[in-house]
């Protein structure tokens, strides 16, 4: 069975509502066939993401980048899971107060170098998550989650 990890720091109701809606749409009943698999990013190990079919990352933007937390994932993750993980498909939301645009440019960046390929467009919020970027949560739990039944 095809498996979809969701590594992720929540540390705010905002990111929270984001999260839910991510595993919302992952989980969605007509998705059958895919086990979700969620782990904090202070949790997530190396052996996690190299069980992993694909990836749905998601991070508050803090002072101007990704959180420490999920920096911390990559940084212990990043060279025993380089040459396995090559080409698997990703996204990722990240929420922020008014500026999201370095922790963006942090997890293209780091994904970039790891081979992932990005299959589903990124969420981005500023302020409070609208119904519609809540929508656009569930759709991407649901898209990344679906692409592993092809």
């Amino acid at each position: 069975m095809p498996t979809l990890l969701i590594v992720h720091h929540t540390p705010s109701p905002h990111c929270q509502t984001m999260l839910e809606a991510v595993l919302s749409g992952a989980t969605a009943p007509e998705i059958e066939g895919v086990e979700v698999v969620r782990r904090a990013a202070l949790a997530a190990t190396a052996s996690d993401v190299l069980a992993a079919d694909a990836y749905l990352l998601g991070t508050p933007a803090n002072i101007g980048y990704m959180s420490g937390a999920l920096k911390h994932f990559f940084d212990q993750m990043y060279y025993p899971c380089l040459d396995a993980t090559q080409g698997r498909p990703f996204s990722y939301y990240v929420h922020g107060g008014s500026d999201v645009t370095g922790a963006v440019r942090g997890i293209e960046a780091i994904t970039t170098g790891l081979g992932w390929r990005r299959t589903a467009k990124p969420v981005t919020v500023t302020g409070e998550p609208a119904k519609a970027d809540v929508e656009a949560c569930w759709e991407l739990g649901a898209t990344l989650a679906a692409g592993l039944l092809d």
